[in-house]
């Protein structure tokens, strides 16, 4: 770069073309950066305080120095300001406000001058450099990339990808996968972010989309889009399961991403690591994709709950730890991918959970309705579970159930009422002794027993459920609603009720600003 300052006015220009094309960057960004490092060296020579532009001719080379001086009334600082009558003896017809450019003599860099413009240089083109790789590279995320490794840091890994390096975080690996410097790989770009440090570029061996490009460069009819990847759920290392689906009937796409003599596959299962792939025909019906899914195990039976998009799948004994796979991975991919909740069981633990499910519904009949068990039992056998189904469905669903006339319907639906009722006025008064507030009971999808169950909780507020998130209300695990049968976008739509008064807050503190304003302004203005 030293040479790029002192270098006559032709070898100038070949310098920057050169800079340009090893860095891959706009020629004018390179001349740009050495016209500023001009002007800082000439600001040493001539003074800091001297407004001091230079200009390099792109044609010829030719290096002009001005100092640039504005037209004033009366001069504050000699350096930067002259008078009009000054003024009119460099440029005829100059006026008070012009910018007036004093052609310079050249001058000669001496070693600090040049360093200091080195640097300049440097800074420029790094940034311009960094700038470039960022744009490139942030229009390339979800694709598949090729690099050399260049160093293992702590078991994250740096990769060369040409005129960029990135990085593959030890979590973003695959496990037991070992890389030593000069390896060839192939990965995926998951995120490019602007950093104080330059543009970091991440990439992922381990992320879903990374198999499903792989599938896309392997199989033809992907690429072409007559094969769609519709999901997948990987266990990175070990397992996978992949979900195709054709848009062309006299195409199979599983047997298509299998290849001949699974060539296809292969290449994939090659490149990552020896990880097996289950591939699964996806379909729009929930029941037939997660019986697929659960491959290669046979189930017997399925039971939906779509609601809360549950499933339980009932299995032979001995297909039970088939179905659930080793650690559970087999359940838990069929999981990810169908995005239901899977509950394996074999066929013995069904029928005692059936049978526990019709002692409990057969009791609460009993107790609530005041009939007597054989009664109870045929109305669970229709499938009438809680009381509200009693309550509330339309008469003739009673209808096909032997002994059943519309007087003995019309009793059961009111007793059911009653019972309703009772419960909850009960909960509303337990309600108001846990002192939820009155603002909760006013949001919709909420039922006294489940304010209850928020007020046991010491959820009692708005703030109080506002701050919750839905996990905290409905995880199977220990959400503090988590029996009450709520989907993830009820919890949400509940939450954001909570929340609603915050918005309105903000609003009225807006309002009043803006009205204070006004005032003002209405004040001024008499």
């Amino acid at each position: 770069m030293t040479t790029a300052v002192s270098a006559n006015r032709i070898e100038l220009l070949q310098i920057a073309d050169a800079v340009a094309r090893e860095k891959n960057i706009d020629k004018e960004i390179v001349l740009e950066a050495l016209e500023e490092a001009i002007q800082k060296a000439a600001r040493s020579r001539y003074g800091a305080e001297n407004e001091i532009k230079a200009h390099i001719e792109r044609k010829t080379g030719d290096i002009k120095l001005y100092r640039v001086l504005e037209v004033v009334e009366h001069v504050e600082n000699h350096a930067t300001e002259l008078t009009l009558k000054d003024a009119e003896k460099m440029k005829e017809g100059a006026a008070i406000g012009d910018l007036l450019a004093d052609e310079l003599p050249p001058i000669d860099f001496g070693r600090v001058a040049a360093q200091t413009a080195k640097q300049v240089i440097v800074q420029k083109v790094r940034d311009a450099e960094r700038e470039r790789q960022y744009k490139e590279y942030q229009d390339r995320i979800g694709e598949i990339i090729n690099g050399v490794v260049k160093r293992v840091e702590y078991g994250n890994v740096i990769v060369d990808v040409g005129q960029a390096e990135a990085i593959i975080r030890r979590d973003q690996m695959i496990p037991r996968e070992h890389m030593r410097n000069g390896d060839r790989i192939r990965a995926y770009i998951m995120d490019v972010r602007q950093e104080l440090r330059g543009p970091q570029i991440f990439l992922s061996r381990s992320h879903p989309d990374f198999m499903a490009k792989l599938f896309t460069q392997e199989v033809p009819e992907i690429y072409d889009g007559i094969i769609e990847v519709i999901g997948v759920a990987r266990d990175p290392g070990s397992r996978a399961k992949i979900a195709v689906s054709s848009a062309d009937s006299s195409i199979d796409p599983v047997g298509a991403c299998v290849g001949m003599r699974g060539s296809r596959v292969q290449a994939v299962v090659n490149e990552l690591a020896g990880e097996k792939i289950d591939i699964i025909q996806w379909s729009e019906d929930p029941a037939t994709f997660i019986i697929s899914a659960l491959s290669p195990a046979d189930v017997a039976k399925v039971v939906l709950d779509e609601d809360r998009k549950r499933i339980d799948v009932v299995v032979p004994e001995d297909q039970l730890s088939l179905a659930i796979g080793r650690r559970g991975q087999n359940v838990r991919l069929a999981s990810q991918l169908s995005g239901w909740q899977v509950d394996i069981m074999t066929e013995a633990a069904e029928s005692e959970k059936r049978q526990a499910e019709y002692k409990a519904c057969t009791e609460l009949f009993v107790g609530q309705l005041d009939v007597d068990e054989t009664l109870a039992l045929l109305l669970v056998a229709e499938g009438f579970r809680t009381m509200e189904e009693v309550a509330y469905v339309a008469p003739d669903e009673f209808a096909g159930i032997e002994g059943f006339d519309e007087s003995l319907v019309e009793e059961l639906q009111n007793r059911a009422r009653e019972s309703l009722d009772r419960s909850s006025a009960v909960s509303e008064k337990a309600r108001i002794e846990l002192g939820v507030s009155d603002e909760i009971a006013a949001i919709d999808g909420l039922t006294t027993a489940m304010m209850v169950t928020l007020g046991e909780a010491g959820i009692k507020t708005l703030d109080d459920l506002g701050d919750l998130a839905a996990d905290e209300l409905i995880s199977k695990e220990d959400g503090i609603l988590q029996d009450a049968g709520l989907t993830e976008e009820q919890a949400n739509t509940i939450i954001m009720a909570a929340r609603a008064h915050w918005f309105e807050d903000e609003e009225t503190e807006t309002d009043a600003t803006e009205t204070d304003a006004t005032e003002e302004e209405s004040v001024e203005a008499e």
